[in-house]
This record gives C-alpha cells, sequence and structure tokens, in this order.
C-alpha cells in the first residue's frame, strides 16, 4: 500500500495563537525536532487517539482493535428493534456527554468561554477583549 501513495512533499497551512505557536517550538525544541516534524508527529498520534475513540469509546477493553461501534450495535439491536433516531441517539450520547465534560472544564479552567455575542464557544482572549 505504502507503494501506490504518493510521498511528494506540499506545505500545509494553519493559524493558531503566539503562545499556542510558542508553546509548540518549546516542546519541539525539548524533543530535539523541528517545529515541522513535531507537528507531523503529534497529528498523526492524535489522529490514532482519534480512530481509537471511534472504535472503542469509553472502553478501552470493550473489543481491542475492532469496532466497538459495531458492537454496541449488536447489542442493542440483540434486546429491541430500534428507529434509526433511536440508535443514533443512542450510539452519539456518550459523545455528548464527553464534550459537555470537556467544555465544562475548560471553562473552569478559564481557557473556554460562552461568548453570546460571538453567538457561541470561543478561547478566552481570542476575540479582542
Amino acid at each position: 500500500m505504502a507503494d501506490s501513495q504518493d510521498t511528494s512533499r506540499t506545505a500545509v497551512k494553519t493559524y493558531v495563537p503566539v503562545y499556542q505557536k510558542e508553546t509548540w517550538q518549546d516542546h519541539a525544541d525539548d524533543l530535539g525536532m523541528s517545529q515541522s516534524e513535531f507537528l507531523r508527529t503529534m497529528v498523526q498520534a492524535g489522529r490514532q487517539g482519534f480512530q481509537r475513540e471511534i472504535e472503542e469509546p469509553g472502553s478501552p477493553d470493550a473489543d481491542p482493535g475492532g469496532n466497538d461501534l459495531e458492537t454496541r450495535l449488536l447489542e442493542l439491536l440483540s434486546a429491541d428493534t430500534y428507529t434509526w433516531e433511536e440508535l443514533l441517539e443512542a450510539v452519539s450520547d456518550d459523545i455528548e456527554s464527553r464534550l459537555d465534560d470537556t467544555l465544562e472544564e475548560l471553562q473552569a479552567e478559564n481557557r473556554v468561554r460562552y461568548s453570546g455575542r460571538h453567538g457561541g464557544y470561543t478561547i478566552v482572549g481570542d476575540d479582542g477583549e
């Protein structure tokens, strides 16, 4: 599979607050990496973490390396009949709880706040105030 992938390089551009770029640069320096190498490594590590969370939400031993969504659906359907909407609600409840918990933690740390003026959540200090 790797033989068929295009390995030529291209630039990726993103915008982050200055403090975040400085933090990333310091961490890269500590690891003896360039900032580009550090960011590539962190993105790949993050993607792997997201994939595990999709496959195995909330329980690392539920179905190691497998498809926990499939397992959850089969468990639900073995007990009853569900509509699409009911299934969606049953499997998405965990992500809603995790999102709520994470937003509460970030607000308690004064890193994120709800801004009615901006119509939603915003990073503290990122709105010109």
